[in-house]
């Protein structure tokens, strides 16, 4: 009998402490036309496709226990709920950004990253390479997973929404 308590207390012990990290690039974005000023043209609001994206990545996290968001989402921000969304905005912050991460001892984080960033907070959480370059500009539905339990880092690599090339 003492031996199938331990062996269920490891059990449980290993399958809690686990957190998970969502890493996706911001949806699709307005272009500016011909003639039409923008008001933020660094950070320019999501196209009708990009609302639509957005709907969807709220969608497909529905129930997986986010607590915290790391840049902006804000469908998801509204079906959850959130007080807070952290911003970082450069590179330099980037360090700073997953040592935070790595912090977090419960809940789950999506973090909201541009084509040119969404490598780097991956591969800088793995601690190796899974990613291997900026994102290409048509590239829009990858759901970059990373879970965390106790020292090691596991990586899945899935898409979501509408396909992009």
């Amino acid at each position: 009998m003492p031996r199938i308590l331990l062996c269920l207390s490891i059990i449980i012990f290993s399958s809690c402490g686990s957190v998970k990290y969502y890493i996706v690039r911001h949806a699709e974005k307005e272009t500016a036309s011909a003639g039409t000023t923008m008001s933020t043209p660094n950070d320019p609001p999501l196209s009708a496709a990009g609302r639509v994206r957005a709907i969807e990545l709220r969608e497909a996290l529905k129930g997986k226990g986010i607590r915290y968001i790391f840049s902006t989402a804000q469908p998801f921000n509204e079906l959850r709920g959130a007080t807070k969304i952290e911003l970082y905005n450069t590179r330099d912050s980037l360090d700073h950004l997953i040592q935070k991460l790595k912090e977090i001892k419960k809940g789950n984080s999506l973090i909201v990253g541009h084509s040119n960033t969404v490598d780097d907070i991956v591969n800088k959480l793995c601690g190796e390479i899974k990613v291997p370059g900026d994102l290409p500009d048509s590239e829009y539905d990858n759901l970059y997973i990373v879970t965390k339990k106790g020292r090691h880092f596991k990586f899945e690599n899935k898409t979501y929404g509408t396909p992009t090339n």
